[in-house]
C-alpha cells in the first residue's frame, strides 16, 4: 500500500496522511496533539482492506512513524534527556531535517515515475558510434631471427589428419527411387509419399523428393495434396502405366 493513499480521520486532522506531514512539518499542526496509535491503526486497517502489503511502503511507514514518535516523546518529555545525548533542540531539527530528506525523496521518485510512465523504451546496448575508440597497445620486443625461423618452421608443419569416417553418411541415388516408386505403381494406382519415406534419414528423403519431381517432370505421376501443408498423394499418370508396359516387353524381347 502507498502511504499517499492512506486517509485519516482523527480528532485534530481529516485527511490524508501526506498533508497531515506536511503540516506538521510547517508547524501548523502541533505533533503533540497528533496521535500516532490511531495513525498506526488506521494504517493496519487499510492495509488488511486492500489484502496486501508492500514491504517497501511498510518500512518508510515505520521509519516515520518511529522518527515522529521520537520526536513527540523529546517535545513532551524535554528534561530527560541524558547528558551525552543531544539536547531535545538538537535532536528536533535532525529529526525534522530527516522528515525532510524523506519529502525530497519521495518527490524526486513520483518524477522518475512520472517519466518512465508510457511505452517501454530500447536502450542501445554498445558503444555510442562516436565514442572514442582504444589505441591498440603495441609491445615492445626483441627481433630475434631464430625465434622467426621457428615460428615459421611451426606453421609449415602439416597439422594432422582428421578422421571424418565416423561421421560420413552414405548418400542413396536418386535412381533408386525411382525404381523404388515405379515397382508400387505397378501394383497400385498411388500412395503416400510420406509413407513410402517412413523411417528414413534427411538425406535420404530429400533424394526421394527429387526423384518424385524428376517423375512429374517426365509426366509419370500426378501429385494430389488437398491444401497447405497436407500429406502428399503420388498417382499414376493417366498413359503412363501403359508406357510402363511397352517398356518392359521391349526389355524383354
Amino acid at each position: 500500500m502507498i502511504l499517499a493513499d492512506l486517509e485519516l480521520d482523527l480528532d485534530v486532522f481529516q485527511g490524508p496522511f501526506d498533508l497531515l506531514l506536511a503540516l506538521v512539518l510547517r508547524e501548523e499542526v502541533e505533533l503533540a496533539d497528533v496521535p500516532i496509535a490511531e495513525i498506526v491503526v488506521a494504517y493496519v486497517e487499510r492495509a488488511y482492506e486492500k489484502g496486501e502489503l508492500d514491504l517497501e511502503s511498510a518500512s518508510e511507514f515505520l521509519v516515520l512513524m518511529a522518527a515522529l514518535l521520537e520526536i513527540k516523546v523529546r517535545l513532551l518529555f524535554p528534561g530527560e534527556a541524558e547528558e551525552d545525548e543531544l539536547s531535545p533542540e538538537q535532536a528536533e531539527a535532525e529529526l525534522f531535517q530527516r522528515l525532510i530528506e524523506y519529502r525530497r525523496f519521495q518527490g524526486a521518485a513520483a518524477w522518475l515515475r512520472d517519466r518512465t510512465a508510457g511505452p517501454p523504451r530500447v536502450f542501445r546496448i554498445g558503444p555510442a558510434p562516436l565514442a572514442p575508440r582504444p589505441e591498440p597497445v603495441v609491445v615492445e620486443f626483441s627481433e630475434d631471427p631464430w625465434q622467426l625461423a621457428a615460428a615459421v618452421d611451426r606453421l609449415l608443419v602439416p597439422p594432422p589428419h582428421i578422421d571424418v569416417s565416423s561421421v560420413r553418411r552414405p548418400l542413396v541415388p536418386v535412381e533408386r527411387f525411382l525404381d523404388h516408386f515405379r515397382t508400387i505403381l505397378r501394383t497400385r494406382r498411388g500412395f503416400q509419399f510420406e509413407e513410402a519415406v517412413k523411417g528414413l534419414d534427411r538425406l535420404s528423403q530429400a533424394a526421394a523428393f527429387l526423384a518424385l519431381l524428376e517423375m512429374i517432370k517426365r509426366g509419370e505421376v500426378v501429385p494430389e495434396q488437398p491444401r497447405l501443408f497436407a500429406p502428399i498423394r503420388v498417382v499414376a499418370a493417366p498413359g503412363a502405366a501403359a508406357e510402363a508396359e511397352v517398356d518392359a516387353d521391349r526389355a524383354i524381347a
